[in-house]
């Protein structure tokens, strides 16, 4: 157990992490957002294939899928493009309310029956999320919240398909490099529209080969333990760190929405993970016994 929480707990460090480099880049100017997201991808598709041509034991051969590939293709670019007008806490935010969102619907519609408790704590996040999102003083950029919900959209198939990986690390390596030709173009893309500042390439190497690609594999190994309710919902700890982030090392302010808006994300899902954890003790409690 101890374990999980600590690979889990590194994933999210991770994602929050993504957030803040991804917005010290494009904040800055030190990079464009198809530039940083063609570096990033690539950054993480090299680091990937040493990690794994490292791995002693077995031989191992980079798998992944093409819908993995174009889920994480879809999120690193709407990720990028959408952090141009958003706070690092606001995006993440918006991103993981909608991974929320996304993996909760496909829980339901895959048949999968949630107690009264977790429709409530599910409630209190999403009205949250609309206090955050809705028009008035210091409302997000409109544009940016729709890019990031596709972003977010984009990471929950991602998760979802990442939960029946035998191999996360394969699996992961695989999914970078077949985002390879693609990244490359859009590097190529940003270094003729606006080349990227010596922090610009940190930023979008440090994001690619350290907090995706390891923070991807961590978090990979670690689905496959959770529910798709409650995976949704540890990855809305992620907009906590990343405002904390933003705060300390992009001086952006922390308003009262934006307080209220994650203490009430938060709440919610703290609610739903708990009920959650109760509907599978009974469940187990009452299953028959094995023949």
């Amino acid at each position: 157990m101890l374990r999980l929480l600590t690979v889990t707990a590194l994933a999210m460090l991770g994602f929050a992490a993504n957030s803040i480099l991804n917005r010290l880049a494009l904040a800055t100017a030190e990079a464009d957002a198809l530039g940083y997201t063609g570096i990033r991808l690539a950054s993480g598709a090299i680091a990937l294939t040493i990690i794994l041509a490292l791995r002693t034991g077995r031989d191992r051969e980079p798998t992944g899928s093409r819908a993995g590939a174009a889920a994480l293709f879809g999120y690193a670019l709407f990720f990028s493009i959408g952090y141009l007008m958003l706070a690092a806490g606001t995006g993440a935010l918006i991103l993981f309310a909608s991974v929320q969102a996304g993996m909760l619907f496909w829980s339901v519609r895959s048949g999968e029956r949630l107690s009264p408790a977790e429709w409530v704590g599910f409630a209190l996040a999403f009205a949250c999320f609309i206090l955050l999102a809705s028009p008035g003083f210091a409302a997000p950029d409109p544009l940016g919240l729709g890019l990031m919900v596709i972003a977010g959209l984009c990471w929950a198939a991602y998760s979802l398909l990442g939960r029946g990986s035998r191999d996360s690390l394969a699996d992961t390596t695989g999914n970078f490099l077949l985002c390879l030709p693609f990244a490359l173009g859009l590097t190529l893309i940003g270094m003729l529209l606006h080349p990227p500042s010596l922090i610009g390439w940190a930023c979008a190497i440090g994001s690619g080969a350290v907090a995706s690609g390891i923070g991807y594999t961590l978090w990979y190994a670690a689905l496959p333990h959770f529910s798709r309710t409650t995976a949704a919902f540890i990855q809305l700890t992620v907009p906590v760190a990343a405002t904390v982030g933003g705060n300390l090392f992009l001086s952006e302010p922390v308003t009262l929405r934006v307080i209220l808006a994650s203490t009430g994300v938060l709440g919610g899902v703290a609610m739903a993970v708990h009920a959650a954890e109760l509907r599978r003790r009974r469940a187990r409690s009452f299953a028959p016994d094995a023949p």
